[in-house]
């Protein structure tokens, strides 16, 4: 319902419990104004019952990372060492 919507009902209640003076013969408008009002009242409850479950706070294990690293040589060619380039090139890219 909402907070909105309880406060509508509550307030829609109170004119009819007391600022309406009708006689309907078959409906007493003050007993609806009453009823209006408590289901406005039993709709605010539970939605701040709800609003207040939701923000409790919740605490994260923090992620724990296996990282494999291999051992990175240095490539030896004929007693000497090599050193490795790589060149990325994206698409249409020329240099």
């Amino acid at each position: 319902m909402g907070i909105g919507g309880s406060i509508f009902l509550i307030a829609v209640g109170a004119i009819f419990a007391f600022a309406v003076e009708a006689n309907l013969g078959w409906l007493n408008v003050s007993v609806v104004g009453w009823v209006l009002m408590f289901a406005g009242l039993a709709g605010l409850i539970t939605t701040l019952y709800f609003w207040n479950s939701r923000r409790r706070t919740v605490v994260a294990t923090p992620v724990r990372e296996e990282r494999v690293v291999a051992d990175r040589t240095v490539p030896v060619r004929d007693d000497r060492v090599v050193q490795e380039y790589r060149e990325v090139r994206g698409p249409g890219r020329t240099v």
